[in-house]
């Protein structure tokens, strides 16, 4: 057990200045220096590739929004309304999650690698959301982006807890993840999720696309199945929930088999092109992914 409640955990994570990725930093203060010569666009691609980043971004312009105006829920119009010089003025110094868990090289694997799935859940959610014709896909995409925000706060502020959760599921597999949450910390991601993103404000329309509760929506269905894919092949392409990922996606998209895997793997190969955000082996690695032994991690 933590030795914190669950409402104490919301309140310690409010008050937090969270981590990002030092790519992150790093591509900022870049952007910072030819500031007369890059748009929102430019911002919002960096801001994209890291969830910790976006909410940063989330939560600020919403600590900025008028009464009663109407919530904010892309990234590319919270940088229309903030201006890149308010962008700069404000994020000028970060600490990044690589210095947080320098000392504790397990939590960072753990940390980057929800990440780096958050990243290629949003790849995969915005390809199909574009697809589907939706108007807004970049609701979409960061709803993806944002899929499992709570574990990747935990893996920076209780590394050791979540540690032994992934040794507990891995030594047992037939844990329910629910159940060793609560066992370990004495609360589950689910719920923390959604008292952070109601304590944060972050705009109801993400947070209906984060609960995996509304899974008739069609959109919430893109968001679900997007994050399940990029967890189930993060470390192969023979897991054994993935036949069941696939048959989902394919009547979601309304496509056969063929046309279906051509757009998965189009996508995985986007995501192995940024694979320096996060300086993990990528998903793409594994394919083709012929029949032997599980890779170690």
């Amino acid at each position: 057990m933590t030795g914190k409640s669950i409402n104490e955990w919301v309140v310690r994570l409010t008050q937090s200045d969270l981590p990002v990725l030092r790519r992150t930093a790093k591509e900022i203060e870049r952007l910072r220096k030819i500031e007369d010569r890059i748009t929102a666009k430019d911002i919002s691609v960096i801001v994209l590739h890291d969830p910790m980043m976006t909410i940063k971004v989330l939560r600020f312009i919403e600590s900025r929004r008028k009464a009663g105006s109407s919530e904010i829920t892309t990234i590319s119009h919270a940088l229309m309304m903030m201006g890149t010089g308010s962008f700069f003025d404000h994020f000028s110094s970060f600490t990044t999650i690589e210095d947080l868990l320098a000392d504790k090289p397990d939590a960072l694997y753990g940390m980057l690698s929800v990440v780096s799935r958050g990243r290629h859940a949003a790849i995969y959610a915005q390809d199909w959301s574009l697809m589907r014709h939706d108007l807004e896909s970049d609701e979409v995409t960061i709803a993806a982006l944002l899929h499992d925000m709570a574990e990747m706060l935990l893996w920076c502020y209780l590394p050791d807890e979540l540690i032994e959760i992934r040794r507990r599921m891995m030594r047992d597999s037939a844990l329910r993840s629910t159940d060793t949450q609560m066992a370990v910390l004495g609360f589950d991601l689910k719920k923390l999720q959604t008292l952070l993103a109601a304590m944060w404000k972050l705009p109801a329309l993400l947070r209906s696309l984060m609960d995996s509760n509304q899974a008739k929506h069609p959109r919430v269905i893109n968001v679900t199945l997007a994050a399940s894919l990029a967890r189930h092949s993060a470390h192969g392409w023979y897991n054994a929930a993935l036949p069941d990922d696939f048959a989902a996606i394919k009547e979601f998209l309304g496509m056969g088999a063929e046309n279906m895997m051509e757009y998965i793997n189009r996508n995985v190969l986007v995501a192995a092109r940024e694979w320096r955000w996060y300086n993990l082996r990528p998903a793409a690695a594994w394919l083709p992914m012929l029949p032997g032994e599980w890779p170690v991690e």
